[in-house]
Protein backbone atom coordinates (compact mmCIF):
# COMPACT_ATOMS: atom_id res chain seq x y z
CA UNK A 1 0.00 0.00 0.00
CA UNK A 2 1.29 3.31 -0.03
CA UNK A 3 2.43 5.58 2.17
CA UNK A 4 4.53 8.31 3.40
CA UNK A 5 8.36 7.55 5.24
CA UNK A 6 10.97 9.17 7.09
CA UNK A 7 13.94 7.16 5.85
CA UNK A 8 16.50 9.25 7.44
CA UNK A 9 16.06 12.79 10.00
CA UNK A 10 15.77 15.64 8.17
CA UNK A 11 15.15 14.65 5.11
CA UNK A 12 11.75 14.94 3.12
CA UNK A 13 9.06 12.62 3.23
CA UNK A 14 9.45 10.09 0.80
CA UNK A 15 6.60 7.90 -0.58
CA UNK A 16 6.75 4.67 -0.25
CA UNK A 17 5.37 0.84 -1.05
CA UNK A 18 4.92 0.02 2.07
CA UNK A 19 3.75 -3.72 3.75
CA UNK A 20 0.04 -4.05 4.92
CA UNK A 21 -0.84 -3.81 8.51
CA UNK A 22 -0.58 -6.32 10.81
CA UNK A 23 -4.02 -6.93 12.33
CA UNK A 24 -3.96 -8.09 16.42
CA UNK A 25 -6.83 -9.24 18.05
CA UNK A 26 -7.75 -5.79 19.93
CA UNK A 27 -7.08 -4.09 16.61
CA UNK A 28 -9.01 -2.21 13.60
CA UNK A 29 -7.73 -2.21 10.70
CA UNK A 30 -8.72 1.45 9.24
CA UNK A 31 -8.69 2.99 6.11
CA UNK A 32 -7.83 6.41 5.98
CA UNK A 33 -10.08 9.06 4.44
CA UNK A 34 -8.26 12.10 6.56
CA UNK A 35 -5.26 12.42 8.38
CA UNK A 36 -4.21 15.91 10.52
CA UNK A 37 -0.69 17.15 9.77
CA UNK A 38 0.87 18.17 13.76
CA UNK A 39 4.01 19.91 14.72
CA UNK A 40 5.25 16.90 16.38
CA UNK A 41 5.03 14.99 12.79
CA UNK A 42 7.79 17.79 11.99
CA UNK A 43 9.82 17.52 14.91
CA UNK A 44 9.66 13.60 14.74
CA UNK A 45 11.08 13.87 10.96
CA UNK A 46 13.88 16.56 12.20
CA UNK A 47 15.12 13.79 14.71
CA UNK A 48 14.27 16.07 17.92
CA UNK A 49 12.21 13.36 19.81
CA UNK A 50 14.60 10.49 18.44
CA UNK A 51 15.88 9.93 22.48
CA UNK A 52 12.15 9.91 24.16
CA UNK A 53 10.84 8.25 20.86
CA UNK A 54 12.90 5.83 19.10
CA UNK A 55 11.65 4.60 16.39
CA UNK A 56 13.47 2.60 13.97
CA UNK A 57 13.59 4.04 10.18
CA UNK A 58 11.90 3.97 7.50
CA UNK A 59 9.10 5.31 9.93
CA UNK A 60 5.62 5.89 8.38
CA UNK A 61 4.69 9.37 10.27
CA UNK A 62 1.09 10.61 10.90
CA UNK A 63 -0.64 11.38 14.19
CA UNK A 64 -4.23 11.88 13.29
CA UNK A 65 -7.03 10.34 11.18
CA UNK A 66 -10.50 10.07 10.72
CA UNK A 67 -11.75 6.73 7.80
CA UNK A 68 -13.97 3.49 8.18
CA UNK A 69 -12.97 0.18 9.77
CA UNK A 70 -12.25 -2.25 7.15
CA UNK A 71 -11.79 -5.53 9.45
CA UNK A 72 -11.85 -6.31 13.50
CA UNK A 73 -9.35 -8.01 15.76
CA UNK A 74 -10.71 -11.43 17.25
CA UNK A 75 -11.29 -9.79 20.18
CA UNK A 76 -12.61 -6.65 19.52
CA UNK A 77 -16.65 -6.09 20.83
CA UNK A 78 -17.23 -2.30 20.38
CA UNK A 79 -16.46 -1.98 16.64
CA UNK A 80 -17.82 -3.18 13.36
CA UNK A 81 -16.44 -2.90 9.69
CA UNK A 82 -18.28 0.10 8.39
CA UNK A 83 -17.92 2.06 11.65
CA UNK A 84 -17.00 5.72 10.86
CA UNK A 85 -14.27 6.40 13.57
CA UNK A 86 -11.26 8.92 14.38
CA UNK A 87 -8.09 8.51 16.02
CA UNK A 88 -4.51 9.11 17.41
CA UNK A 89 -3.16 6.22 17.59
CA UNK A 90 -0.83 5.49 20.49
CA UNK A 91 3.18 6.03 20.29
CA UNK A 92 5.28 2.92 18.71
CA UNK A 93 2.31 2.54 16.65
CA UNK A 94 1.54 6.17 14.20
CA UNK A 95 1.72 5.82 10.64
CA UNK A 96 -1.66 7.66 9.44
CA UNK A 97 0.28 9.09 6.21
CA UNK A 98 -0.68 5.81 4.63
CA UNK A 99 -3.73 3.93 3.56
CA UNK A 100 -4.41 2.27 5.91
CA UNK A 101 -3.46 1.44 9.80
CA UNK A 102 -4.15 -0.89 12.05
CA UNK A 103 -5.19 0.76 15.80
CA UNK A 104 -5.30 -0.79 18.93
CA UNK A 105 -9.51 -0.35 19.95
CA UNK A 106 -8.25 1.46 23.00
CA UNK A 107 -7.37 4.26 21.00
CA UNK A 108 -10.90 4.70 18.83
CA UNK A 109 -13.96 6.37 18.81
CA UNK A 110 -16.44 6.82 16.28
CA UNK A 111 -16.62 10.11 14.74
CA UNK A 112 -18.74 13.03 15.83
CA UNK A 113 -21.77 12.47 13.13
CA UNK A 114 -21.71 15.95 12.58
CA UNK A 115 -18.32 16.31 10.81
CA UNK A 116 -16.94 15.25 7.86
CA UNK A 117 -14.52 13.23 7.29
CA UNK A 118 -11.51 15.92 6.88
CA UNK A 119 -13.16 17.71 9.88
CA UNK A 120 -12.49 15.18 11.96
CA UNK A 121 -9.08 14.14 10.86
CA UNK A 122 -8.00 17.29 11.97
CA UNK A 123 -9.29 16.43 15.56
CA UNK A 124 -8.01 14.21 17.97
CA UNK A 125 -4.16 14.97 18.72
CA UNK A 126 -5.46 18.97 18.93
CA UNK A 127 -8.15 17.54 20.84
CA UNK A 128 -6.61 15.83 23.39
CA UNK A 129 -4.11 17.63 23.99
CA UNK A 130 -6.29 20.32 25.07
CA UNK A 131 -8.70 17.90 26.93
CA UNK A 132 -5.44 16.85 29.41
CA UNK A 133 -4.33 19.93 30.08
CA UNK A 134 -7.36 22.01 30.92
CA UNK A 135 -9.12 18.85 32.15
CA UNK A 136 -6.61 16.52 33.40
CA UNK A 137 -3.81 18.54 34.45
CA UNK A 138 -5.16 22.29 34.84
CA UNK A 139 -8.77 21.13 36.39
CA UNK A 140 -10.21 24.16 35.21
CA UNK A 141 -13.68 25.55 36.78
CA UNK A 142 -15.71 28.12 36.76
CA UNK A 143 -14.33 31.55 37.26
CA UNK A 144 -10.50 30.19 36.29
CA UNK A 145 -8.81 32.77 34.47
CA UNK A 146 -6.58 31.02 31.33
CA UNK A 147 -4.23 31.80 28.95
CA UNK A 148 -3.56 30.33 25.74
CA UNK A 149 -0.69 31.31 23.69
CA UNK A 150 -1.10 30.58 19.90
CA UNK A 151 -4.61 30.98 19.83
CA UNK A 152 -5.35 30.54 16.11
CA UNK A 153 -2.78 27.13 16.10
CA UNK A 154 -4.38 23.88 15.73
CA UNK A 155 -4.37 22.90 19.60
CA UNK A 156 -4.84 26.95 20.87
CA UNK A 157 -8.51 27.33 18.37
CA UNK A 158 -9.61 24.45 20.25
CA UNK A 159 -8.23 24.55 23.56
CA UNK A 160 -10.35 28.38 23.67
CA UNK A 161 -13.26 26.46 23.15
CA UNK A 162 -13.36 24.16 26.09
CA UNK A 163 -11.87 26.46 28.39
CA UNK A 164 -14.64 28.70 27.56
CA UNK A 165 -17.20 25.79 27.84
CA UNK A 166 -15.01 24.97 31.30
CA UNK A 167 -16.20 28.10 32.89
CA UNK A 168 -12.77 29.98 32.29
CA UNK A 169 -12.49 33.72 31.40
CA UNK A 170 -10.24 33.03 28.64
CA UNK A 171 -7.29 35.28 27.13
CA UNK A 172 -4.75 34.29 24.01
CA UNK A 173 -1.68 35.44 22.40
CA UNK A 174 -2.70 36.23 18.39
CA UNK A 175 -1.49 37.90 15.76
CA UNK A 176 -3.56 41.04 15.12
CA UNK A 177 -4.93 39.44 11.93
CA UNK A 178 -6.01 37.16 13.93
CA UNK A 179 -7.86 38.73 16.79
CA UNK A 180 -11.78 38.57 15.68
CA UNK A 181 -10.98 35.06 14.96
CA UNK A 182 -9.96 34.11 18.37
CA UNK A 183 -12.78 36.33 20.11
CA UNK A 184 -15.20 34.34 17.94
CA UNK A 185 -14.22 31.03 19.09
CA UNK A 186 -14.64 32.45 22.81
CA UNK A 187 -11.62 34.59 23.79
CA UNK A 188 -12.34 37.10 25.94
CA UNK A 189 -8.85 38.68 25.93
CA UNK A 190 -6.58 39.16 23.08
CA UNK A 191 -3.15 40.13 23.11
CA UNK A 192 -1.26 40.94 19.75
CA UNK A 193 2.05 39.31 20.21
CA UNK A 194 3.36 41.68 17.89
CA UNK A 195 2.69 45.08 19.38
CA UNK A 196 2.09 44.09 23.18
CA UNK A 197 3.78 42.30 25.97
CA UNK A 198 1.20 39.66 27.71
CA UNK A 199 3.51 40.05 30.69
CA UNK A 200 2.58 43.67 30.98
CA UNK A 201 -1.08 43.25 30.51
CA UNK A 202 -2.22 40.37 32.24
CA UNK A 203 -1.64 39.00 36.40
CA UNK A 204 -3.39 36.67 38.45
CA UNK A 205 -3.76 33.99 36.08
CA UNK A 206 -4.42 29.93 37.21
CA UNK A 207 -3.42 28.66 34.07
CA UNK A 208 -1.28 29.00 31.22
CA UNK A 209 -1.01 26.32 28.50
CA UNK A 210 1.88 26.91 26.34
CA UNK A 211 3.25 25.80 23.33
CA UNK A 212 5.98 28.04 22.26
CA UNK A 213 8.17 27.55 25.18
CA UNK A 214 11.63 29.61 25.72
CA UNK A 215 11.28 33.09 26.90
CA UNK A 216 7.28 32.88 26.46
CA UNK A 217 7.23 30.50 28.77
CA UNK A 218 9.53 31.95 32.16
CA UNK A 219 7.00 34.87 31.33
CA UNK A 220 4.23 33.42 31.57
CA UNK A 221 5.39 31.86 35.09
CA UNK A 222 5.22 35.84 36.23
CA UNK A 223 1.84 36.26 35.50
CA UNK A 224 0.46 33.23 37.24
CA UNK A 225 -1.11 33.87 40.73
CA UNK A 226 0.47 31.73 43.68
CA UNK A 227 -0.35 28.06 43.32
CA UNK A 228 -0.83 29.15 39.71
CA UNK A 229 0.51 26.44 36.64
CA UNK A 230 1.95 26.48 33.65
CA UNK A 231 1.75 23.39 31.40
CA UNK A 232 3.98 23.31 28.57
CA UNK A 233 3.63 21.01 25.13
CA UNK A 234 6.98 21.90 23.46
CA UNK A 235 9.08 21.45 26.19
CA UNK A 236 11.17 21.20 28.14
CA UNK A 237 10.57 17.78 29.44
CA UNK A 238 10.53 16.83 32.81
CA UNK A 239 11.17 14.09 35.62
CA UNK A 240 7.28 13.05 36.29
CA UNK A 241 7.66 12.50 31.85
CA UNK A 242 10.74 10.53 31.74
CA UNK A 243 9.13 8.22 34.74
CA UNK A 244 6.33 8.51 33.17
CA UNK A 245 8.01 7.34 29.42
CA UNK A 246 10.05 4.45 31.30
CA UNK A 247 13.02 5.94 30.11
CA UNK A 248 16.37 4.86 31.28
CA UNK A 249 18.15 6.33 34.57
CA UNK A 250 20.52 8.32 32.16
CA UNK A 251 18.21 9.67 29.92
CA UNK A 252 15.92 10.48 33.29
CA UNK A 253 18.70 12.74 34.35
CA UNK A 254 18.98 14.44 31.46
CA UNK A 255 16.21 15.20 30.83
CA UNK A 256 15.60 16.51 34.64
CA UNK A 257 18.62 18.92 33.86
CA UNK A 258 16.89 19.93 30.69
CA UNK A 259 14.00 21.56 32.97
CA UNK A 260 16.03 22.28 35.69
CA UNK A 261 15.83 25.74 35.02
CA UNK A 262 12.42 26.47 34.39
CA UNK A 263 11.45 24.45 37.76
CA UNK A 264 13.28 26.53 39.78
CA UNK A 265 12.07 29.51 38.77
CA UNK A 266 8.40 28.37 38.75
CA UNK A 267 9.40 27.10 42.54
CA UNK A 268 10.64 30.82 43.30
CA UNK A 269 7.90 32.54 42.30
CA UNK A 270 5.75 30.22 44.12
CA UNK A 271 3.69 28.39 40.56
CA UNK A 272 4.64 25.19 39.19
CA UNK A 273 5.38 23.59 35.40
CA UNK A 274 4.50 20.63 33.98
CA UNK A 275 5.00 18.89 30.31
CA UNK A 276 2.25 17.58 28.87
CA UNK A 277 3.15 14.77 25.92
CA UNK A 278 -0.71 13.56 25.14
CA UNK A 279 -1.23 10.77 24.98
CA UNK A 280 -4.08 8.11 22.88
CA UNK A 281 -6.91 7.71 24.80
CA UNK A 282 -10.29 6.27 22.98
CA UNK A 283 -12.02 7.17 26.12
CA UNK A 284 -11.73 10.76 26.28
CA UNK A 285 -12.65 11.17 22.36
CA UNK A 286 -15.92 9.73 23.02
CA UNK A 287 -16.69 12.84 25.39
CA UNK A 288 -14.70 15.02 22.71
CA UNK A 289 -17.14 13.35 20.35
CA UNK A 290 -20.39 14.44 22.39
CA UNK A 291 -19.46 18.07 22.73
CA UNK A 292 -18.71 18.57 18.86
CA UNK A 293 -21.79 17.18 18.45
CA UNK A 294 -23.39 19.02 21.13
CA UNK A 295 -22.04 22.10 19.17
CA UNK A 296 -19.60 23.10 22.13
CA UNK A 297 -16.46 22.50 19.94
CA UNK A 298 -15.69 23.24 16.42
CA UNK A 299 -13.14 21.97 14.49
CA UNK A 300 -10.64 25.08 12.50
CA UNK A 301 -9.67 23.04 9.38
CA UNK A 302 -7.18 25.78 7.84
CA UNK A 303 -5.93 23.81 4.77
CA UNK A 304 -6.18 20.20 3.01
CA UNK A 305 -3.85 18.64 0.59
CA UNK A 306 -4.21 15.72 -1.61
CA UNK A 307 -2.45 12.69 -0.44
CA UNK A 308 0.31 12.91 -2.76
CA UNK A 309 1.34 16.18 -1.31
CA UNK A 310 1.68 15.22 2.24
CA UNK A 311 5.49 15.66 1.87
CA UNK A 312 4.77 19.72 0.88
CA UNK A 313 1.36 19.62 3.89
CA UNK A 314 4.00 18.81 6.58
CA UNK A 315 6.66 21.36 5.36
CA UNK A 316 3.78 24.21 5.24
CA UNK A 317 3.68 24.36 8.86
CA UNK A 318 6.66 25.39 9.41
CA UNK A 319 6.04 28.65 7.46
CA UNK A 320 3.43 29.10 10.10
CA UNK A 321 -0.03 31.43 9.80
CA UNK A 322 -1.91 28.49 9.40
CA UNK A 323 -5.53 29.19 11.35
CA UNK A 324 -5.84 25.68 12.72
CA UNK A 325 -5.11 22.36 11.27
CA UNK A 326 -3.60 21.28 7.18
CA UNK A 327 -5.36 18.12 6.70
CA UNK A 328 -4.35 15.28 3.93
CA UNK A 329 -7.36 13.53 1.84
CA UNK A 330 -6.99 10.44 0.65
CA UNK A 331 -10.83 10.06 -0.89
CA UNK A 332 -11.39 6.82 -2.97
CA UNK A 333 -7.47 5.29 -1.59
CA UNK A 334 -8.76 4.59 1.82
CA UNK A 335 -11.34 1.92 0.24
CA UNK A 336 -9.70 -1.22 -1.20
CA UNK A 337 -11.38 -4.03 -2.26
CA UNK A 338 -12.14 -7.23 0.39
CA UNK A 339 -11.35 -10.43 -0.73
CA UNK A 340 -13.73 -13.40 0.55
CA UNK A 341 -10.61 -14.41 2.84
CA UNK A 342 -10.76 -11.17 5.01
CA UNK A 343 -7.82 -9.90 3.45
CA UNK A 344 -7.13 -6.78 1.68
CA UNK A 345 -5.70 -6.37 -1.50
CA UNK A 346 -3.63 -3.09 -2.09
Amino acid sequence: MRAFTVTRYQEPLREADVAEPSLGDHDLLVGVHAAGLNQLDEKIRLGEFKQILPYKLPLVLGHDLAGTVLRVGAEVRGFKPGDQVYARPRDGRIGTFAERIAVAEDDVALKPTTLSMVEAGSLPLVALTAWQALVERGDVKPGHKVLIHAGAGGVGSIAIQLAKHLGATVATTASGANADFVRGLGADVVIDYRAQDFEQLLSGYDLVLDSLGGENLQKSLRILRPGGKAIGISGPPDPAFAREAGLNPVLRLAIAGLSAGIRRQAKKLGVSYEFLFMRASGEQLRRISALVDDGVLRPVVGEVFGFERTPQALGSLAKGGLRGKAVVTLADRAMPTTEPSGKTAS
